[in-house]
């Protein structure tokens, strides 16, 4: 029994034993399967403060890396990095081996944080409204200036500041500090914003807008808010936002149109409550490729007896980004909305056609309605990349990268309206397609060259200034 019990003993030992010497035995090809972090070190930051940017890097001292895994690993934090929008460039190295350990070194280019641009903008949903249907009069553009002082603290926090003039004269101030706590998971915003117009889409016949102007100012509105998140991980971010909307109309407009603020009032005030959960994760948060992005929305109009517009609405978009072969990516998106209190003034049943929610080939269209859903589908095919030097400049700024990608695409959307009227658009099934080109750049730019046609026979060339989902 004892001589038993020795032998199953010494089995065990040997079963711990031998798989440690044949470790040591292997050396260095055994050691080499992975890497502990020994410390994350970055470079470069002169202004933007180090705790920020280990924020988005969610390896920690002490963990291990297989080394199959290493450039897949420093790919994704390098990216997260850029993806903060406060750096040119980032590059991402292991120095300082020492046994299985090493450093992880993230160098980064800082952008130019004090901005001030001047402001040429179109009073109209897009260039080929304006350009078209507007006979690109210059009476319907904005002039001004926007100063932006982005990482103001070093902390990515940014204060905005705008003053224009032309067709919507306009003031605006914006502060917001993603993190105000040592864990860097909760920040604030505040925001006041005040415009006036000497003319107003009031109304809408046939799915295009109307507009009434005269020489005195037809439009008022004050806008005061709050804003909070939370960012609990790295690619989920929670936004609480409390704003504060007035809107005043000359007599004019509440006599054309008695719906245009409800029940013929030239003045509303109202408290918007919306509560937005942001996720994403993907290859670039500017132009994506690979990846996925969520965002859903949960808002109540109309609080605390200030409520002269009442309604509660929810939102959900969602695109899928993949590559399916090399240089070839796919992306398919929905954008939706569903608003509860059917019958809304006019102002408060902007769906199709509007900010971001259109239908490539729908340009010179709105559909208005209280619920809406949009699916958009496009192929893109990278046909050029390259990086060329501008004179002159200081070397960290003198690169600039040039991606060009071509497009085929496809929409359809629906758009719900209790009171259509004649819009013959709303409460119908509707498709585009198309074909195209983007031109990416850096500083977040991306010019679309698309070539839509829609189902009521009619096509053109179209320009925007943004990515399309």
């Amino acid at each position: 029994m004892l001589r038993r019990c020795f032998m199953l003993a010494l089995l065990c030992l040997l079963g711990y034993v031998l798989p440690v010497a044949a470790q040591d035995a292997t050396g260095t090809s055994e050691k080499g399967a992975f890497l502990i972090v020994r410390s994350i070190i970055i470079t470069g930051n002169k202004k933007t403060r180090t705790s920020i940017i280990l924020r988005e890097v969610n390896t920690v001292p002490g963990d291990t890396i297989y080394l199959k895994d290493l450039a897949e690993t420093l790919e994704k934090h390098r990216k997260q990095i850029l993806n903060t929008s406060l750096f040119l460039n980032v590059t991402a190295n292991v120095k300082n081996w020492s046994g299985d350990e090493a450093d992880l070194v993230f160098d980064v280019w800082e952008r130019w944080y004090t901005i001030a641009v001047p402001i040429f903008k179109l009073a109209d949903r897009n260039f080929n409204q304006w350009w078209v249907e507007q006979g690109h009069s210059l009476s319907r553009v904005n002039i001004g200036v926007r100063g932006t002082q982005a990482n103001l603290t070093g902390r990515n926090d940014a204060l905005n500041a705008a003053i224009q003039f032309g067709y919507t004269q306009r003031l605006q101030l914006q502060y917001s500090v993603p993190y105000i706590d040592k864990s860097y998971k909760h920040g604030l915003g505040i925001l006041f914003s005040y415009s006036r117009n000497r003319e107003v889409n009031d109304s809408t016949s046939f799915n295009k807008q109307v507009f009434f102007k005269q020489d005195d100012y037809v439009r008022q509105i004050y806008t005061a808010g709050l804003s909070y998140s939370f960012r609990p991980g790295i690619n989920t971010r929670h936004m609480v936002f409390l704003n504060y909307n007035y809107e005043r109309v000359t007599d004019s407009v509440a006599i054309l149109n008695p719906n245009y603020l409800g029940n013929g009032r030239t003045h509303v005030n109202f408290i918007d409550l919306i509560y937005r959960v942001n996720y994403i994760h993907a290859d670039s948060w500017v132009y994506p490729l690979r990846g996925i992005h969520i965002l859903g929305e949960v808002g109540k109009r109309g609080l605390l007896g200030v409520n002269d517009i009442n309604d509660v609405h929810i939102r959900l978009n969602v695109a899928k980004y993949w590559q399916v072969y090399k240089k070839t990516y796919f992306a398919l998106g929905l954008r939706s909305q569903a608003k509860f209190g059917a019958d809304q003034p006019y102002i408060n049943k902007l769906a199709i056609g509007y900010n971001d929610d259109y239908l490539r080939g729908l340009e010179y269209y709105v559909v208005d309605g209280t619920s809406f859903a949009i699916v958009k589908a496009t192929a893109r095919q990278e046909v050029f990349s390259t990086r060329f030097k501008l004179p002159i400049v200081p070397q960290k700024f003198a690169y600039v990268p040039l991606r060009v990608f071509l497009k085929i695409y496809g929409d359809t959307g629906y758009s719900y309206d209790k009171f259509p009227g004649n819009g013959v658009l709303s409460n119908r099934m509707l498709y585009t397609g198309g074909f195209g080109m983007d031109i990416v750049s850096f500083y977040d730019t991306c010019l679309r060259i698309e070539y839509s046609f829609n189902q009521l026979g009619q096509k053109g060339l179209f320009l925007h200034a943004s990515i399309d989902m």
